[in-house]
């Protein structure tokens, strides 16, 4: 059948001619691809953030752990000590390696008192750090060798309400584990609260406040060797260290984990994560399908006289037919579309009240491709609806259609 115009204007007629029935119809279709179109354009914009980070940290970067329970270096039976770091330092592929001590300090201004996490850094690896975190200091200074009274922190004490009622400035001096210490710097923003509230020590600091922790790292960041394969380097590491330390194969207290890796780990909980939550968002799809069959064996019920003219003047079956999928097909397009421009302004509210709250890396992204898959998506699943309907119209015999009261 050849495309007509007028039958596609005829359709649309119909449509406008049953504007609360539509309504309703296009308001299920609307539900569905708003649910969906948020939920995706969040797993977008995640997976953008994911990619994003492994380009500007690279995929050069490998992470040595103690095998253990919580966040690394806060259970003091699980670290990593400073001759496996300088035992791995050694090893062939290894470009550079640093252990971070991780503790949890507790901070005071102003009579307010946070409990927040905070690394003992080597002052001399600072640009390796900046490198592995893919962020910098953005105001002040880096820390120094000898700094033993003086701190960098996180973005987060420099906003007001943020943690403090008041914000940290540079130079001023707070109380961390009841002990003064001067701001000499604040790292850029990295988009979550545990990295935006971290305070930063160097290691003499750290183990003058925790004599017991010298010399064991919660984690060590590893930098492999320029045309060294870091997932090569994982396994000569972890078969290495493990003969070091007398430990049989598979019993490991640490292990070996490359930048790459980690990434995949998240993208791939972020994937199933979104699968699921998208699986979810479907059932109001689905309802919406069966709502628009209804409505349209409703409209070929109503209009058998006029079919059955249609048909007695010479209209084909597959005109009928195109009719109906058509009429379906763009109640299902006006609610995608509806439910594309809402899902937009759901999902740049909920990313502004993340950033608001700290998670500014839960930003959502919105491609071309999603918003007019999702217009394709919700005009196929209308015409898809419309289809038995169409069928059913196109069959009818103009006699009995004209007969019909």
């Amino acid at each position: 059948m050849k495309f007509n115009f007028e039958l596609v204007k005829y359709a649309l007629l119909n449509v406008k001619k049953r504007k609360m029935r539509s309504s309703l119809t296009i308001l299920s279709i609307l539900i569905g691809v708003t649910a969906i179109y948020a939920l995706v354009s969040f797993g977008v914009g995640l997976q953008n953030y994911v990619n994003v980070i492994g380009e500007q940290a690279g995929v050069d970067k490998l992470f040595l752990q103690s095998r253990g329970i919580g966040v690394p270096g806060t259970d003091a039976n699980f670290f990593i000590s400073k001759d496996d770091v300088d035992f791995v330092d050694k090893i062939n592929g290894v470009q550079e390696i640093t252990g971070l001590y991780v503790k949890t300090l507790e901070i005071k201004k102003d009579r307010q008192l946070k409990f927040v996490f905070g690394s003992g850094i080597d002052p001399k690896k600072w640009e390796f750090i900046e490198e592995s975190f893919t962020v910098g200091v953005k105001s002040g200074r880096a820390l120094k060798e000898g700094d033993l009274d003086k701190i960098v922190l996180g973005h987060n004490y420099e906003v007001a309400d943020k943690i403090f009622k008041n914000p940290i400035v540079l130079g001023e001096k707070v109380e961390v584990n009841g002990k003064k210490f001067e701001v000499v710097g604040f790292f850029e923003e990295i988009g979550n609260p545990q990295d935006d509230t971290n305070i930063y020590l160097t290691y003499d600091t750290f183990e003058g406040m925790f004599p017991e922790s010298r010399d064991r790292f919660g984690w060590a960041m590893i930098k492999a060797s320029r045309g060294t394969e870091p997932s090569a380097l994982a396994d000569r590491i972890n078969e290495r260290l493990r003969k070091h330390k007398g430990q049989e194969k598979g019993k490991e207290d640490f292990f070996v984990q490359t930048f790459e890796d980690a990434l995949q780990t998240f993208t791939n909980v972020i994937t199933v994560l979104n699968a699921i939550l998208a699986l979810i968002a479907l059932i109001s799809v689905i309802v919406a399908g069966v709502n628009t069959t209804n409505t349209m064996y409703t409209a070929v019920l109503e209009r058998t006289k006029e079919i059955g003219i249609m048909k007695a003047v010479g209209a084909r079956n597959s005109s009928i037919m195109f009719i109906y999928v058509i009429e379906s097909g763009f109640v299902g397009m006006i609610g995608g579309a509806a439910g594309v421009f809402l899902g937009f302004l759901i999902s740049s509210a909920g990313g502004a009240i993340a950033a608001a709250s700290g998670f500014s890396f839960l930003k959502p992204a919105f491609p071309i491709w999603l918003t007019l898959g999702c217009i394709m998506f919700a005009f196929c699943v209308g015409a898809a609806s419309g289809t038995m309907p169409a069928i059913r119209a196109s069959k009818l015999r103009p006699v009995d259609a004209l007969r019909y009261e």
